[in-house]
């Protein structure tokens, strides 16, 4: 028997099922991958899980974030529709080389100086229903 014989070639049935099966994979995919992110309206300030401030991104401001003795830890910048860590004191610098953030749900982290920035959709809604 030669090696010919002994190869197994595909099909064009094997093909239409690879095919298939690829095309799903593909589409499984896609809807896994957020294509779209939203763009954010405030940024929401936290040191030791209490709020600070709420700031919004369309108006470029510089904020000192103070630890609960009143001691300046870290800067944060918004410029251009976005936030970005500019100065802390803490060693390892982690928070200060994070990328600026502008979408929904973005964060920046300062752990040593338990700082949390996160960006929200906007401003907080407004009550519109009371229940009893």
């Amino acid at each position: 028997m030669s090696e010919a014989d002994t190869r197994k070639h595909f099909k064009k049935q094997d093909w239409i099922v690879i095919g298939i099966l690829l095309a799903g994979i593909l589409v499984l995919f896609l809807l896994q991958t957020p294509w779209k992110k939203t763009s954010g309206g405030t940024v929401i300030i936290t040191v030791d899980g209490a709020e600070i401030g709420s700031y919004p991104l369309g108006a470029d401001t510089v904020i000192a974030i103070e630890n609960a003795d009143g001691i300046a830890t870290n800067t944060l910048t918004i410029k251009d529709g976005a936030a970005k860590m500019t100065e802390a004191d803490c060693p390892d610098q982690y928070c200060v080389h994070q990328k600026k953030i502008r979408f929904e749900g973005e964060t920046i982290v300062c752990l040593p100086n338990r700082v949390l920035v996160t960006v929200t959709g906007g401003d907080a809604p407004e009550t519109d229903a009371m229940v009893r």
